[in-house]
This record gives C-alpha cells, structure tokens and sequence, in this order.
C-alpha cells in the first residue's frame, strides 16, 4: 500500500465527515457520471483514492446541479484506519484542481452518512441588478437588471415557509414525496446585490432555483403574491416562475443533529 499514512498498528475502519468548497462552473454537478469525468464526486474520489493508495468511495450530502457552487458541502468517506493530521487538508488538496478545496476534515462515529445524517440544509442564491454585470462576479451571481419589490417578495417568501407538498416546484414529475420543509426564506440585500437564502430539511430537484424565478416575477409585479400558494395546492409546475440559473446558486451549509439551524 503507498501513498496513505496510518496510525501505526491501526487499521481499524475510520469515517470522516468534510467540508468542501467548490467553484461548480466548470463541472457537470456533483454526481460522478460513466460519461464524464468533469463531476466533484468524481475527482474527489480520484484524488483521495490516489493519496490513499486504495479506491474510496465518497458520499455527499445531496447533488447539486451542473454550474451550481458550494460553501459548504459535506461528503463522507471512509478509510482503512486513522489518517494522520493534515492527509484531506493538505495532501488531498494538493492534488484537487484549484477550484475544488477540502476545508474541513473531522473524525465521525462509523455509521456517519454525509446524506443520511442531515437534517436540514442552507442555500444561498445570489442577484445582480445593476445594469451591467459586474465583472468579477458575473460567474457568481445572476444578472438580472430589474426594478424588483423587495417586501413583495418577503410576503410571498413567508407564505412558502412550513411544511408543504412542493410538487410544482420542482421539475423531477417521478419524486417519490415532494412534502418538504422550509424553515426560512430570507430575501435582502443592498444597491444591486440581492440575497435569498433558504434554510430547510431538504430540497428537491431544481427547487431552490425554481423558487428563485417564482419570487423574482414577484418583485417584478409579474406575479401575484399569493399565486406561490395557490401553486402549492395545484401541485402544477406550469403555475410556478421560471428555472433560475445554476451560476447564482451555493449550497451554503449542510446541518447534522449535533447542530442545527435552530441553534444558530
């Protein structure tokens, strides 16, 4: 075996919990897929096992899409003993291309599941509305150069929060339940920088994002506030706003039972 430091006389199996942040620009989402290598899941695979010495298998917290970022996604792995200070945060990231880092590396009980452990996640999606992209965080933010109603939007946000059947708000039609719920949608933000964070157990495919498009026809007046509820009970995608761009959307935290959002 090379490359991958142990405890000596331990080689009992080892669950570590880590935090990565990623530019997702250039990688087609999170999942590793057979058809390309450009996935998160795939490189971090690659290059932990490579440090290792042994094939890994990583587990994330959830999928995000092609173009999506991260603050603060969690992945799990699981190795064949106790790595040495500094293996994920230095070794593993001098491997990791640029704009894919490992923060955080932590000990878990065996059993740890990246996905299956949460229990609440935190996204944050970034607006633009000046009138011309800003240079340095075109890649970061959707432009979208637009008068919008801030406090109409904070209505509609508040009628979303709690638990609910968010089937037009997503575009996956087989999803085994779409009950979901959100804790907090918090919109604000100053000169033509907007924030909408989302805080929640869980999100469905392209949620946040559709969301996002569903609350900016709101503050354009395109939109009818209440119509977001009326959307909830017809279950019909069709009612709801436009699908948001990845670029502007991070997945800010991910939530374990030892802390969660309420503690904050």
């Amino acid at each position: 075996m090379t490359g991958f430091l142990f405890e000596r006389g331990d080689e009992k199996m080892r669950t570590y919990r880590l935090v990565i942040a990623y530019d997702g620009t250039a990688y087609q989402g999170w999942q590793r897929q057979a058809n390309t290598e450009m996935t998160i899941q795939g490189i971090l695979e690659s290059c932990i096992s490579k440090a290792a010495g042994y094939a890994v298998e990583v587990n994330g917290s959830g999928r995000t899409d092609a173009g999506v970022h991260a603050r603060g996604q969690t992945a799990s792995v699981v190795l064949h003993g106790k790595a040495e200070d500094g293996f994920f945060t230095e070794k593993v990231n001098k491997l990791l291309p640029p704009d894919i880092r490992i923060r955080e590396a932590g000990l878990e009980k065996n059993g740890f599941h990246a996905r299956k452990s949460a229990v609440g996640k935190r996204y944050v999606y970034q607006i633009d509305t000046d009138e011309k992209p800003d240079v340095f965080d075109r890649r970061y933010t959707y432009h979208f150069p637009k008068k919008l109603d801030i406090a109409a939007m904070q209505q509609a946000a508040e009628l979303l929060t709690g638990t609910h059947e968010f089937a037009a708000y997503t575009d996956k039609k087989d999803e085994t339940s779409t009950k979901r719920t959100i804790y907090a949608i918090m919109v604000g933000g100053q000169g033509g920088r907007i924030n909408i964070q989302y805080e929640g157990t869980g999100f469905l495919y392209h949620m946040v994002r559709i969301l996002t498009g569903t609350l900016l026809e709101v503050g354009m007046g395109t939109r009818r506030i209440e119509s977001v509820t009326i959307a909830l009970e017809a279950k019909d995608r069709t009612k709801v706003g436009f699908l948001a761009p990845a670029r502007g959307l991070f997945l800010d935290e991910v939530y374990y039972k030892e802390k969660s959002w309420k503690e904050e």
